[in-house]
């Protein structure tokens, strides 16, 4: 073999061996590219819990003023509150004196010497001979009359409550829908002059525009 044919063998081993390196060279670029992109980790999941009209009707339900607590509107509570110490002042005050008047009724009609209740309206410049006789019928319809009313405003104190307790629920739930409701501060009102151009026939007028900034 001479020196020229052993140089190029030499020379063809080289490159092959080259190749061969390069190509393995690209087989572990690949190969780790593949892995690179196959280690891939997934994003935790954000969960954006809204305001639920629902659990704000449910909880006013459950105990009036829990809605407004759970809405943060808490200046509300005091006011609930207030309106519902003062309906069941209502309701013990014409109780008492339904019940009292009641019992005057009865043992005036019923007349048993021994149960008297009615004695404690009769008025001081009367006896209870007098309304047994000249004043009997006057004094039974005003204890009759008397009854009534304070039954009818007893009635009236319990309906109050009912719709208390009814609309602090539904105004929880609406406190609860405008939750996340933002109006911005910035309202604003703009007036200036402005042309109105015509269509054709028609006359071009002056006239004023509002603008209303929300």
């Amino acid at each position: 073999m001479d020196n020229r044919t052993f140089f190029f063998v030499l020379w063809s081993l080289c490159f092959c061996g080259f190749g061969i390196s390069s190509v393995h060279a690209q087989n572990n670029d690949t190969v780790s590219v593949v892995k690179t992109n196959v280690r891939y980790q997934a994003p935790a999941f954000q969960y954006n819990r809204e305001h639920s009209a629902h659990k704000a009707s449910l909880y006013a339900a459950i105990l009036p003023g829990l809605g407004q607590a759970y809405n943060k509107k808490y200046w509300k509570i005091p006011i609930l509150y207030a309106g519902v110490a003062g309906v069941a002042y209502g309701i013990s005050f014409n109780s008492n004196y339904y019940n009292l008047y009641k019992s005057a009724y009865r043992d005036f009609v019923i007349r048993d010497p021994g149960n008297k209740s009615y004695t404690r309206f009769i008025p001081a410049v009367l006896t209870e001979a007098d309304v047994y006789g000249e004043y009997e019928s006057w004094f039974q319809n005003t204890l009759d009359n008397k009854k009534q009313y304070y039954r009818r405003y007893r009635d009236l104190s319990y309906i109050g409550m009912i719709s208390i307790y009814l609309l602090q629920i539904v105004d929880a739930a609406v406190d609860a829908h405008f939750y996340n409701f933002d109006i911005s501060d910035d309202l604003s009102l703009s007036v200036f002059p402005a042309v109105m151009i015509p269509a054709p026939g028609e006359f071009s007028g002056v006239g004023l525009q509002c603008h209303f900034n929300f």
